[in-house]
C-alpha cells in the first residue's frame, strides 16, 4: 500500500494533484489523472505522482465544526494506489498555514517543501489568507516558479456538479444506490467490535456493535440490508442486516449505535475488525408496542436483507478490497 506521510516524508520532486478529493469521486479522478499522465514522462522517476491534502478540514481549525469524510487518510490509500498515486501526503493545516497569503503558500509549502514540478486542481479550488487564491492565481504563480499547473473544469452530472457535498446529502438521505453511481464504486465503513449489552442475544438475534471513528460519515439512521467482512470470518462477504442509530423500543435513552447482525451466521467478534457495505435502506426506525413486535420485525428484516445481499452478489456488487483500519478516536466515536 503507497504511504501517509507528512510534508517533510514526501519523496521529492513531486508532481501533485492538490485538493481533499473526499470521496474520490470521477471529478477527483480526472485532476488525479492529471498528475500521474505529467509523472509518465520519459523518465517517471523525475516526479513522484503525489495527492496533497490538508488535515484536519480548514473549517475544523478555523471555526471549530466537525467535518465528517467520506474517506478516512487509511481507507484512501487503498482507493489511491491503483490510480498511479505514489504517496499521499497531509500538510497539517494550523492556523499559521491558513495565515499565509497565495504567494507564500506556493514558494514555502509547494515550491521549498514538496519541490514540486507539477500541479492539477480543479476549477474551484481556493487557497491562502482568506481563501484568497483562486486556480488562475495557482497558475500564475506557479508559472512564475517553473511549476506546469493544469486547471480542470468541474464534472457535471445532469443539473448538478458531481461534489463530496452532494454525494454526503444522498448518504444522509439513505439513498444508498445514488451514493455508489456518484462514487462508482461501493460505500464502505470499518470499525472494531466492542462488547454491548448483550439485548439482541437476549432476543435471539446477536449484534456485533461496532465502535466507528467519529470523523466518517455514516448514512440516514435506519436498518440496513448490508454485506460484511471480518478479519475472522474470511475474504467472501458476509450477508447482514445494520442497525443504525438508537434503539428506540429496548432502551430510547441509549445512544446512537452501529450494531450489525450476520445472517445464518455465528462468529466470535469481540476485538476483530467488521468492514460494512450498506446495501439498501429497509426502513427507518420506529418504535413497536413490545419486544413480540419487535422481533417479529427483525425477523422479516433479516429475510428481505438476505434476499437483497444474494442479489447483489449476483450483480457483482460488494466485490473488491475492504478498506484499511481507521482506529476510532476515543474522543469522537460514534458509539461511545
Amino acid at each position: 500500500m503507497i504511504p501517509l506521510l507528512t510534508p517533510q516524508q514526501a519523496l521529492r520532486p513531486t508532481a501533485i494533484a492538490l485538493g481533499s478529493f473526499d470521496g474520490l469521486h470521477q471529478g477527483h479522478r480526472r485532476v488525479i489523472a492529471a498528475v500521474t499522465e505529467s509523472a509518465s514522462g520519459p523518465d517517471p522517476a523525475s516526479a513522484v505522482p503525489t495527492v496533497v491534502s490538508f488535515w484536519p478540514h480548514p473549517r475544523e481549525v478555523l471555526y471549530g465544526e466537525t467535518r465528517l469524510r467520506l474517506d478516512l487518510p487509511g481507507e484512501k490509500l487503498a482507493l489511491l494506489e491503483p490510480l498511479g498515486i505514489r504517496q499521499l501526503v497531509l500538510v497539517p493545516f494550523t492556523r499559521a498555514l491558513a495565515a499565509l497569503s497565495p504567494e507564500e503558500f506556493v514558494r514555502e509549502v509547494l515550491v521549498e517543501e514538496l519541490q514540486a514540478r507539477s500541479i492539477a486542481v480543479g476549477e474551484n479550488f481556493r487557497f491562502g489568507c482568506g481563501r484568497s487564491g483562486a486556480a488562475a492565481d495557482l497558475a500564475r504563480l506557479g508559472a512564475a516558479c517553473g511549476i506546469d499547473v493544469r486547471v480542470l473544469p468541474m464534472l457535471w452530472d445532469g443539473p448538478e456538479r458531481v461534489s463530496s457535498s452532494r454525494i454526503r446529502r444522498a448518504l444522509a438521505a439513505g439513498e444508498i444506490g445514488e451514493v455508489r453511481r456518484l462514487l462508482e464504486r461501493p460505500f464502505r465503513f470499518c470499525g472494531r467490535v466492542v462488547r454491548g449489552r448483550g439485548l439482541g442475544r437476549e432476543l435471539g438475534w446477536p449484534t456485533a456493535n461496532l465502535q466507528v471513528n467519529g470523523r466518517k460519515c455514516l448514512p440516514l439512521e435506519g436498518v440496513y440490508a448490508a454485506l460484511a467482512w471480518c478479519d475472522v470470518g474470511g475474504e467472501d462477504p458476509m450477508e447482514a442486516v445494520m442497525n443504525l442509530g438508537p434503539q428506540p423500543t429496548v432502551d430510547p435513552a441509549a445512544p446512537s449505535a452501529v450494531e450489525v447482525h450476520l445472517i445464518n451466521r455465528r462468529l466470535e467478534l469481540e476485538g476483530a475488525r467488521l468492514t460494512v457495505e450498506p446495501l439498501q435502506l429497509l426502513r427507518r426506525q420506529c418504535r413497536f408496542p413490545d419486544l413480540e413486535a419487535l422481533v417479529a420485525q427483525i425477523g422479516a428484516d433479516a429475510e428481505q436483507a438476505l434476499r437483497l445481499c444474494k442479489a447483489s452478489s449476483a450483480d457483482g456488487i460488494g466485490m473488491g478490497e475492504a478498506p484499511a483500519d481507521e482506529q476510532a478516536d476515543a474522543s469522537q466515536q460514534q458509539n461511545p
